[in-house]
């Protein structure tokens, strides 16, 4: 394919050319750039979606009797929450071949938390948390790997719930619409992260040439052997179902907090689908999305859509508010303190 020419000075010379040596890097920052308004393009419009229908005499009378101490209280589930989700990453990261003290899993997390909030996508946090382990030594592959297989296994999970709570899912969600999409929703979050782990079960060399190829390849490998390990397979497991609970409870705290008729059965039933969809990167955050599916599975469910919103909104800002600790913990990290991460020996 010929390169595109531009006339210079009556001589015809490549455009690239013109552009010199940072092509590159345009191209990338032009790809960043219409990524992020696209993504910004549709959070606004679910969120004007989701405002659209709803009724604001309602959410006034719900915010004029907001109890700050259920809000309060979580804020503080929140953060176990993270303290959960860190010891997870860090079971993971250990697998894989890396060796990282508690308290830097835990700073890490919540920097991730931090970074997925502020940052145009939700994987932002999973890749500053991927960056800040391998600069301390633990290698890039081993912290790519270990990010992957921790989004692979907080997906999985929560797929997996939303499954086995479908026959009490429908005798609340009647609409067969509504159950035909979330029996597809579930299905799908748990078939694509068991193919990834699938996947796994071997080497494919033949692959082997393609960096991005052979990163995965690496990632699924290892995901293959914690989760048909039973011990590491049972520990990853009853962590990310702790970190379900955990995100569920402050969900029902949030809905006390309106005082919104939402039992807590109510809440196991209808917050794990909503964060599966929030999962999908669409949008900044998850913003949106989340509102959007806690409207319809509110609405779905005998439930105000109103409440839906507020429950989904506030726990937006719990999570924010949590993830500004990250923040906090990375303008004050420690530039000059020496690596204190190793490899497991013999591990690949």
């Amino acid at each position: 394919m010929k390169e595109p020419l531009a006339t210079r000075g009556g001589n015809i010379t490549p455009l690239t050319e013109d552009i010199g040596p940072n092509a590159p890097r345009l191209v990338q920052f032009v790809k960043k750039t219409v990524t992020l308004i696209v993504k910004l393009i549709i959070t606004l419009a679910l969120l004007y979606f989701a405002v659209s229908r709803i009724n604001f005499n309602t959410v006034a009378q719900r915010l004029e009797h907001v109890a700050a101490g259920w809000v309060i209280a979580a804020i503080l589930v929140m953060v176990m929450q993270t303290f959960i989700a860190a010891m997870r990453w860090q079971v993971i990261l250990r697998r894989c071949g890396g060796v990282i003290p508690f308290g830097h899993a835990i700073r890490y997390t919540f920097i991730a938390l931090f970074f997925s909030q502020v940052l145009p996508s939700t994987i932002g946090g999973d890749a500053a948390r991927i960056w800040l382990t391998a600069r301390d030594g633990v290698g890039w592959s081993k912290a790519i790997s270990s990010g992957i297989i921790d989004r692979v296994a907080g997906v999985l999970f929560l797929a997996l719930i939303v499954v086995v709570c479908i026959p009490e899912s429908f005798v609340v969600i009647r609409d067969p619409l509504a159950r035909s999409g979330l029996l597809g929703l579930g299905l799908v979050g748990v078939t694509a992260p068991t193919l990834f782990i699938g996947f796994g079960c071997r080497q494919w060399t033949v692959l082997h040439r393609i960096p991005l190829a052979r990163q995965i390849n690496a990632a699924a490998n290892a995901a293959y052997g914690i989760f048909t390990a039973p011990l590491s397979s049972l520990t990853v497991g009853s962590l990310s179902l702790i970190v379900l609970f955990l995100t569920i409870l402050a969900s029902w705290l949030a809905a006390r907090s309106i005082a919104a008729p939402f039992n807590f059965l109510t809440a196991v039933l209808l917050i794990p689908p909503v964060l599966l969809m929030a999962t999908i990167p669409i949008s900044i955050a998850g913003w949106g999305v989340r509102e959007s599916a806690m409207m319809i599975a509110f609405s779905y469910s005998g439930l105000l859509p109103a409440d839906g919103l507020l429950v989904s909104t506030l726990l937006g800002l719990t999570t924010f508010a949590v993830g500004l600790i990250g923040g906090s913990a990375w303008a004050l990290r420690d530039r000059g303190k020496e690596p204190a991460i190793t490899e497991q020996p013999g591990t690949p």
